[in-house]
């Protein structure tokens, strides 16, 4: 084949292992990948088997569904996921943002409630397609670290108080976290002791397995242990509630029978789970990649995550999404690619197939106690201490998301975190840094005066420094800056003020606008305007503009210091 001619097949074959990563990461596949995957992958079911019957209980739906979701939206993403290691399953957030909205939408109708929870599955695999070809990967950006550490606090928070019902054996109740603690506290003194003592020992072995075997499906052990318990001692005869009978046999594959217009607000619910599962599965998936050194697509997320869920629905699970528990499972255990889900897959068929069996007497307690110790990681007090002592402003957004996600709803709670990034990037915007210049002393530098007091004033000139671009939010609030300190002056004392925009990268139209605006203003004073340090493009503007040409000029070799010297009594 011709250069000319094997150059479009390499770009052609590249294209085509974008949108169908095993065609990369098959490539040169080995036996040492093969060994790693297979222990990987029923590691990984060893973990995920109690945590997805914990997380559907979580959903309110049979316990069986979450394995489906882990089953199904596994294999799913291995076969158009840009991630290596990413694991797709039931999440503790999205687990309860579906009990929390589907609820009111199902009218107390459980066979509705299990179609509706599948029919989100389906809407979000249908707004990942839209975001794919929309390019809206920059969702990813939304939200900011700082506000992600608000969320996850009051999520963690939130899905713990659903638990302890469950925990201290009592009924519980209440639409939202201050509720459901008020009717705890009530119901505490009608505990079950049984049922308390059973949730405190999985705890204590939860904790003391996690710190002792890392990495290891320690949570199993302890269903198999709870489980031994239960029927040796008879625990449901004395009132312990435990899971039941699990149907057997793999998930039936269908479409859902309901359709997205048949159900109010089921959009906004696809639209928040698939917020979170894009947040926190490309923040997973973009840590193990660069540990492992291979490049993730964040467009090409869409893809997987959509048909991870597309997957799920089909076998009438729920939404699913990556996460960073899971992942760092297999990934300890030795994960080379996504054939870990794939084996996964099977390991969890097989436990459907012969195993549901000896899950019927797991308490319930137990499984609240797995989901306390998962959802603990999300409140991290020294990350809350840290902004708290290093940004407030940081610190505010983030006690926003969490108090947004106690009051609210994780729902609601993740769009008003959106919102919060949104609203925290523009107060941010629209309040650039305007520094006053002076020089460093002995030196032909300048720098703010408000930091180095020690600079010295340059006689007869105002000079600053807009540190941001300038846009039309904050436009206004730098010339009012400007003249505010130029209204500070002796009347008459300045000749010339200098604008210099080397920190500024971008200026949108009402941002020239406003340095027009200043001009006229400061020209009917008899001073003069001028322009240093301009970058390619804000120069091109400015002359197209022609308003390069009324201030005289935007070389891009003006400084501070050459203006100084070509203008008229003023000393270099």
């Amino acid at each position: 084949m011709a250069a000319g001619q094997r150059a479009p097949a390499r770009k052609t074959e590249a294209g085509l292992a974008a949108l169908f990563p095993p065609l990369r990461w098959l490539r040169g596949y080995s036996s040492d990948a093969a060994r790693g995957d297979l222990v990987a992958g029923v590691t990984l079911a060893a973990y995920a088997l109690p945590v997805a019957l914990a997380y559907a209980t979580l959903a309110g739906l049979p316990p069986q569904v979450g394995v489906y979701g882990y089953m199904l939206g596994g294999l799913g993403y291995a076969l158009l996921g840009s991630s290596r290691h990413l694991a797709i399953g039931p999440t503790s957030a999205i687990s309860l943002m579906v009990a929390a909205n589907v609820g009111a939408m199902a009218g107390g109708d459980a066979a509705r409630y299990a179609e509706i929870a599948s029919l989100a599955a389906f809407t979000v695999a249908l707004l990942c397609l839209l975001s794919w070809a929309l390019r809206l990967s920059v969702l990813v950006k939304l939200i900011s670290d700082s506000i992600l550490v608000g969320f996850k606090a009051g999520a963690g928070i939130t899905i713990a108080v659903t638990q302890l019902p469950a925990f201290f054996g009592v009924p519980g109740g209440g639409q939202n976290t201050i509720e459901r603690l008020v009717k705890l506290s009530d119901q505490l003194p009608q505990l079950d002791a049984t049922t308390l003592g059973v949730g405190l020992a999985g705890l204590a072995l939860l904790v003391a397995g996690g710190r002792a075997l890392p990495g290891r499906p320690v949570a199993l052990a302890v269903v198999v242990l709870s489980i031994l318990a239960a029927s040796l001692f008879g625990l449901a005869a004395q009132g312990v509630v435990v899971t039941g009978i699990i149907p057997a046999g793999l998930p039936e594959l269908g479409l859902p029978s309901l359709r997205i217009s048949d159900v109010e607000g089921i959009v906004p619910l696809a639209a928040g789970c698939l917020l979170l599962a894009y947040i926190e599965g490309v923040s997973a998936a973009r840590s193990f990649a660069e540990k492992h050194g291979y490049a993730l697509n964040p467009r090409q997320e869409f893809l997987g995550i959509g048909a991870a869920n597309l997957m799920a629905g089909l076998g009438h699970g729920y939404p699913v999404a990556g996460g960073l528990s899971q992942s760092a499972v297999a990934e300890k255990a030795g994960s080379r690619t996504p054939l870990t889900l794939v084996v996964a897959s099977a390991t969890l068929g097989v436990c459907l197939l012969f195993l549901t069996g000896l899950l019927a007497n797991l308490p319930k307690a137990t499984l609240a106690a797995i989901v306390l110790t998962a959802v603990a990681g999300l409140i991290n007090v020294p990350e809350l201490l840290r902004l708290w002592r290093v940004s407030r402003v940081d610190f505010a957004a983030a006690a926003v998301a969490l108090v947004g996600v106690l009051l609210l709803g994780i729902l609601q709670g993740i769009l008003l975190a959106a919102l919060a990034s949104l609203v925290m990037m523009l107060l941010r915007a629209s309040r650039p840094h305007v520094a006053f210049l002076g020089r460093a002393p002995g030196t032909a530098h300048y720098s703010d005066m408000a930091r180095h007091p020690e600079n010295e004033p340059i006689r007869g000139v105002l000079a600053f420094r807009p540190e941001g671009s300038l846009l039309y939010v904050n436009a206004e609030n730098v010339r009012d800056a400007v003249l505010a300190r130029l209204a500070a002056q002796p009347h008459g004392s300045v000749r010339l003020v200098v604008c210099d925009l080397s920190a500024a990268p971008h200026m949108d139209l009402s941002a020239l606008g406003m340095l027009r605006k200043l001009h006229a203003s400061l020209a009917g004073r008899d001073i003069r305007f001028t322009i240093t340090g301009a970058h390619g493009r804000i120069r091109d503007l400015l002359r197209r503009d022609g308003f390069a040409e009324e201030v005289g000029g935007v070389s891009r070799f003006a400084t501070i210091e050459a203006v100084l010297q070509d203008a008229e009594g003023t000393p270099p």
